[in-house]
């Protein structure tokens, strides 16, 4: 193959795959603000604000001291926090409404009593902690899923940046490549020597 077929496909080739690149990237760049915005809205609309600086429940327990006490007065608006208020707020109060059971087990609790004996006096503390646990679990779910999604949108700017720079690197190699095509004389060919030691055939 001549040298300039060679590097006009090689160039082209770049060029080609660096503006592939750029458009991954403007859409890797809308999915994180899509993401980053459709969180921040709805949290926002939530209305969820960690205790206030210096309030006792940052000292209710040493998780919460150690993970809460950063956020402390704030307003939940990003998945981060999000995360932080579900899974080190909200879950450690949860731990302590009917000794670590979820929901899921103190209703079964509550069906299999009240079918059992429908006037047991049990009967009102498993219904309190069967609406609280069903209360937090409802919001905790609700916040580590805003936080999921906006991970995925953390993850599409990183993506995007990624994609962005080996766009660039491309369109060096492919202006490279159109320059040395440029330069490169007509009759030259691609590996020329590679069959200059083949063994001539043997006539028997």
């Amino acid at each position: 193959m001549r040298r300039k077929t060679f590097d006009a496909l090689m160039a082209t080739g770049g060029l080609v795959l660096a503006i592939i690149l750029v458009v991954a990237g403007g859409l890797l760049v809308w999915a994180h603000s899509f993401a980053d915005t459709s969180v921040r809205t709805q949290l926002v609309q939530q209305k969820i604000d960690f205790p206030a600086k210096g309030s006792p429940s940052l000292k209710a327990d040493p998780e919460i001291t150690k993970y809460v006490t950063p956020y402390a007065g704030q307003q939940v608006v990003n998945g981060q926090q999000a995360a932080v208020f579900a899974n080190h707020y909200i879950a450690v109060h949860m731990r302590g409404i009917a000794a670590g059971q979820t929901y899921s087990e103190v209703s079964g609790q509550y069906i299999a009593l009240q079918a059992q004996n429908p006037n047991d006096p049990k009967l009102a503390a498993l219904s309190g902690q069967r609406q609280a646990l069903f209360m937090g679990e409802t919001l905790r779910g609700m916040l580590l899923n805003a936080y999921a999604f906006w991970k995925l949108g953390q993850i599409a700017a990183i993506a995007a940046i990624a994609s962005f720079i080996t766009a660039g690197l491309m369109f060096l190699l492919s202006a490279l490549g159109f320059w040395h095509l440029r330069r490169v004389a007509p009759e030259a060919v691609v590996l020329p020597n590679l069959g200059a030691h083949t063994p001539a055939p043997v006539e028997v």
